[in-house]
């Protein structure tokens, strides 16, 4: 009985053999096929079909046999590309900076080096995040600005800095509210002050000169009474300080506020001070 079945059984694997090698895809034949060119000219095929995860895997293979003649830089190029299309942009960024420092005559160098900066703008977070690629996108773009100063990219790179600061400077504001929140006075006058070091200019000037002065208020009232006098000396002179630029400001009423109650604390304490001493005296 089995030597009846063993040739129907090789006959059908040997079938099953031709048809699934016959269903083999076009793209795992040239992948296999080792002839660099047809691999190429089938890389730029998939790439201008935007199927870019085939052209990406075929670049890849022709990669190696095209060093140092003159179809590597386009190879490169596609090959680059690739990645960003695929939202690779870690990757994208490396390869693009990777163009510019291998071909450095290159026509595409300096749209390399834009895009280079511009894949770590498409991997800049919400503020809420780490900012890390925010940084590098707007270290990249003012350094592409200086070394291009004449590209019409230019005036781009500066609308996107001038947006990715705008997210760090959320940033910052958030941080310093959240101390505030917190009643981590201290920490939130820090925070504020550092925005307004590094984002001299803000449109929320005002807003943020008004929260160290709450906050510094509330840390005066919150001290230890050996704090107290210069906490509120402080707050005075910032109250000073903010009704003299936003007098007419919605904020004004209560800065005043704050400046009289200040005031008032000052006297309290001078003249618990001098008490203390007329005591220690014998007087």
């Amino acid at each position: 009985m089995r030597k009846k079945f063993a040739l129907p059984v090789l006959f059908a694997g040997f079938a099953a053999m031709l048809v699934f090698g016959g269903c083999r895809s076009e793209y795992e034949k040239i992948r296999t096929g080792g002839d660099p060119e047809t691999i190429r000219k089938k890389a730029f095929e998939y790439y201008d079909e935007k199927d870019y995860v085939k052209a990406q895997g075929l670049l890849e293979l022709a990669l190696p046999s095209f060093k140092g003649k003159k179809e590597a830089e386009e190879i490169y190029y596609r090959y680059t590309y690739t990645y960003y299309h695929t939202r690779q942009y870690l990757l994208a960024s490396y390869y693009f900076n990777s163009f510019v420092q291998t071909f450095g005559g290159s026509p595409y160098k300096e749209e390399m080096a834009f895009m280079s900066a511009y894949s770590n703008y498409k991997m800049s977070p919400t503020f809420r995040l780490d900012q890390t690629h925010t940084l590098k996108a707007i270290e990249d773009f003012q350094l592409f600005t200086n070394t291009y100063p004449e590209s019409e990219r230019v005036a781009e790179c500066n609308k996107l800095i001038d947006e990715l600061r705008s997210k760090l400077e959320r940033k910052a504001y958030d941080e310093g509210r959240l101390y505030f929140d917190l009643r981590n006075y201290q920490s939130s006058v820090q925070s504020f002050e550092n925005l307004l070091r590094d984002f001299p200019e803000t449109n929320n000037a005002e807003d943020v000169r008004f929260m160290i002065l709450k906050a510094n208020f509330l840390l005066a009232e919150n001290s230890v009474i050996d704090k107290q006098g210069d906490r509120y000396t402080e707050t005075l002179e910032r109250a000073e300080e903010f009704l003299a630029r936003y007098g007419k400001s919605a904020n004004a009423k209560e800065a005043a506020t704050m400046k009289e109650t200040s005031i008032k604390k000052i006297k309290q304490l001078e003249n618990v001070g001098y008490k203390s001493k007329s005591t220690r005296s014998g007087t």
